[in-house]
């Protein structure tokens, strides 16, 4: 049985998946980000809740 470690500090979305850390599923927030018909949007989010690491997942998911 593997112990899954906790990513404490890690932001960047990769190394998170890459080595299988456990992480609560946002990628619904990539939808809501697409059907957002705004041109900007404002992500208010305090720290500890996982703003960096949303904007780490949205970076990957649009890189090319």
């Amino acid at each position: 049985m593997r112990i899954q470690k906790l990513p404490v500090g890690e932001s960047d979305f990769k190394i998170i998946i890459d080595n299988k850390f456990y992480y609560i599923d946002k990628t619904l927030f990539i939808k809501e980000i697409i059907d957002e018909s705004a041109k900007v949007i404002l992500i208010p989010r305090p720290r500890r809740f996982g703003k960096t690491l949303n904007l780490s997942m949205l970076r990957y998911f649009f890189e090319k």
